[in-house]
């Protein structure tokens, strides 16, 4: 069986680990993030690979690296001598040192060349895609520029950025094992440099949003669920919301259309809005009626 360095750090990769174990792939080590401080307390937590082995007490040797740089880590890695090394949402770029060591393989949450970079997934969902899909792709010194050796499609519409990721994983997870085992047999595909286009990393504030297109409102929801959420200017987090309507036009954003038992209707300048859980800053969430309820809000009020 084949002996696979694994690098990763989310559940997302903790999947597809999961699966090369199951499979029993010969996992030489893991390579992840440190342990970072998470909270309030600053609790030292571990990454969700590192923890998966741990909880599980799977022997095998973990590496948490703060660069790949060092001449230290190549000497590591070139001593374990892989047949493959294994990435996967694992957040440092490979050097070229240890990219020449073994075939570098890369589980891409896209459909390569589209959304090369860190957020696939929320962009895909942000710019309304019906498919995406995963792939396996031959990694070289470039941002998610290499030869693809597999592919699997899926359909993502109305799906959360939780669901989708649950779902790539899984997929991602079969489709290693498959580009592994069939390695020596498949013919890689160049990415076409017309085709590509590129997304960055999340932050806080992209979560900010006006109520100018219930439609794009809708998809950021979906794309930001968990982190960062949506919220409006002064705070105010939209926790659980539907697409009523993207088309009708209004003079005015942020009015109260209609009350509905647990929730209420809010019109955008393009679009309505159910918005069914809010939160301000600091205080608990609420079904949106009792929220209404508690500001002396009514129907043809708005919400600020």
């Amino acid at each position: 069986m084949k002996n696979i360095i694994f690098m990763g750090t989310p559940h997302y990769a903790t999947c597809i680990l999961k699966e090369l174990i199951d499979q029993k792939f010969n996992i030489l080590a893991l390579f992840t993030q440190p342990d970072k401080a998470v909270g309030r307390k600053q609790i030292l937590t571990p990454s969700h690979t590192k923890a998966f082995l741990l909880e599980n007490n799977i022997n095998i040797p973990i590496f948490t690296p703060t660069t790949l740089k060092d001449e230290s880590v190549f000497n590591e890695i070139f001593k374990l001598n892989p047949d493959f090394i294994v990435v996967a949402a694992y957040g440092k770029i490979l050097p070229k040192n240890i990219l020449d060591i073994a075939p570098c393989i890369n589980l891409h949450a896209s459909l390569l060349p589209k959304y090369r970079g860190a957020s696939p997934i929320q962009s895909a969902i942000l710019n309304g895609d019906k498919k995406s899909g995963v792939c396996t792709m031959l990694m070289d010194v470039g941002l998610d520029t290499g030869n693809i050796l597999e592919s699997i499609e899926c359909d993502i519409k109305d799906k959360n950025a939780v669901e989708v990721f649950e779902l790539l994983a899984h997929l991602a997870a079969k489709l290693c094992v498959s580009t592994l085992k069939n390695y020596n047999s498949i013919v890689p595909v160049i990415q076409d440099e017309n085709l590509a286009t590129y997304c960055k990393k999340i932050k806080k504030e992209d979560g900010l949003i006006t109520l100018d297109n219930a439609k794009k409102i809708y998809q950021k929801y979906l794309a930001f669920i968990p982190w960062p959420g949506i919220f409006l200017n002064n705070g105010l987090k939209f926790l659980e919301l539907e697409l009523v309507d993207e088309l009708k036009q209004y003079s005015k954003e942020a009015q109260i259309l209609e009350l509905e038992k647990e929730s209420f209707l809010l019109t955008c300048k393009q679009g309505i809005l159910r918005i069914k859980k809010i939160q301000e800053n600091g205080k608990k969430i609420l079904d949106g009626r009792t929220y209404l309820n508690g500001k002396r809000l009514k129907c043809g009020d708005y919400l600020y």
